[in-house]
């Protein structure tokens, strides 16, 4: 049922009703909460109770002072706008509306900088802010998302119970976990989408991989992805991949994938993601690479110029291999870059809780992770045993199940690396992937000279592997060394 606002009685309010938000609200009616629903535009709340009244319990409102009448105390109001400057709107227009003790939940895709500011901003006026993220896109948000929820306990004592009905469930435990206080929520969505950003990079250019190389036509990799997808890389995207394959269009006639502009968009998660990264100096080389790839998509101008330039003709490039062998190879490196990928982005949250003072737990945000997001695979399940095994591992990487899996992969991968060059397709993500594997278990890396270089021009000094502290060499007199 749905009626206009009286009495306070709605046990949650939701303001925002583009798809997202809309599709949230109905997923809270629909599990038996009676939700309080606004929109600055009334007719779309009034669109939603036309269209989906029935599906629960909503209490339309025409504004805000109405809206936060409808919903009993302590009150739980969650934003779905768009992040930034209008999230910042919404909440300055709620705030002076709001009792202490009121709870405030962004499910945008905000930054967590901006959550921490606005955490310390609503604590001023006894409020608490919740960042929380939120993922699935439209169909996990009315049927069952990935939930990563910030802020305080207190206020997701009265919150939790909510969205852990509403969250996708996996053997009776629902996706949705407090990871943290402040703006660890949003931290870890941002993360989840860079690690999106690496896996969906690395499906494209096996998809590339195997229709430059190997010859196939977009229907034949269709049905490669789907046999890959009754594997270990059994997941959302991989089903996703064989699904757009498939489908030829309408108009042309011709597979649909050909039809779309290869110019990859980007909302600004991975960007985030890689910013932050280089902030806490950890290497997420598959992710980063992966975000540059759709950045270089989009120089339309300078790829028409290169083309020009630097075109080959394709006799010369080309590379003879054996089909069924090289699907084989691709479907083992891209594996291994998975689980770099992975381990990568797994890294950076346990660096980003070190750093702001986090309590995450690794082993939970890989259980939250195994249904309702867009990341969400069958070895998240062997994730989830890794760090519950051992909660301070170093690197996925190290152990066994994974190690196993890249070991048994690793010919596979650099002959797919090397055939790619040879061919000219390029592959950043599988390369940077294995150039990090690479360099992760090399004994000794080159870094050994940058260092002496650095203090050659600028007497940033070193150390030695033979003794303890810290030298500087007079490069431009005796060279003679002396402790820093």
């Amino acid at each position: 049922m749905s009626e206009q606002a009286g009495t306070a009685r709605a046990t949650i309010g939701l303001t925002g009703l583009a798809v997202m938000g809309r599709n949230l609200a109905r997923n809270i009616a629909r599990h038996g909460h009676t939700i309080a629903v606004h929109n600055r535009t009334t007719a779309k709340m009034q669109d939603l109770l036309d269209e989906h009244g029935d599906e629960g319990d909503f209490v339309g409102t025409e504004s805000l002072e109405e809206f936060v009448q409808a919903i009993e105390k302590p009150r739980v109001v969650l934003v779905m706008v768009k992040a930034g400057p209008g999230t910042d709107a919404v909440i300055d227009d709620l705030v002076p509306l709001l009792d202490e003790g009121d709870i405030v939940v962004d499910c945008g895709n905000a930054h967590y900088a901006d959550t921490m500011r606005r955490t310390e901003q609503l604590q001023e006026h006894g409020l608490h802010f919740v960042g929380t993220g939120v993922s699935g896109g439209e169909e996990g948000a009315l049927n069952g998302p990935s939930i990563m929820v910030g802020g305080t306990d207190q206020a997701y004592e009265r919150l939790g119970p909510i969205l852990e009905s509403i969250a996708a469930q996996v053997d009776g435990e629902p996706c949705c976990a407090h990871v943290g206080e402040g703006g660890a929520g949003h931290f870890v969505k941002m993360v989840h989408n860079g690690i999106e950003y690496a896996d969906m990079q690395l499906i494209a250019e096996s998809y590339d991989l195997l229709r430059s190389i190997g010859g196939l036509e977009p229907a034949e990799i269709a049905d490669v992805f789907g046999r890959w997808n009754e594997g270990e890389l059994e997941s959302f995207l991989i089903q996703m991949t064989a699904d757009v394959l498939r489908h030829t269009d309408s108009g042309t006639g011709q597979p649909f994938v050909d039809v779309v502009k290869d110019a990859a968009e980007q909302k600004g998660t991975g960007r985030w993601t890689v910013q932050s990264a280089l902030d806490l100096g950890v290497p997420i080389t598959g992710i980063a690479e992966a975000t540059f790839a759709r950045s270089l998509s989009g120089h339309g101008e300078q790829r028409a110029a290169a083309r020009k330039v630097f075109t080959t003709d394709p006799d010369e490039q080309r590379v003879d291999v054996d089909r069924e062998a090289f699907v084989d190879d691709v479907q083992a490196a891209l594996y291994a870059s998975k689980v770099v990928a992975y381990a990568q982005g797994f890294d950076q949250i346990k660096a980003g809780a070190e750093e702001h003072g986090w309590d995450i737990d690794l082993g939970q945000v890989a259980k939250i992770w195994r249904d309702g997001c867009i990341i969400r695979a069958r070895f998240l399940g062997r994730i989830t045993e890794a760090y519950t095994d051992e909660p301070d591992l170093t690197t996925l990487l190290t152990t066994a199940f994974f190690a196993d899996a890249v070991k048994e992969g690793v010919d596979a991968w650099r002959h797919v690396v090397a055939t790619a060059a040879q061919g000219g397709v390029p592959v950043p993500a599988f390369g940077s992937s294995l150039s990090y594997f690479d360099g992760l278990r090399r004994e000794r890396l080159p870094a050994s000279l940058i260092q002496a270089l650095r203090d050659n021009f600028g007497a940033h000094t070193y150390q030695r592997i033979d003794r303890e502290g810290t030298f500087h060499t007079a490069w431009a007199g005796d060279l003679s060394e002396s402790e820093a």
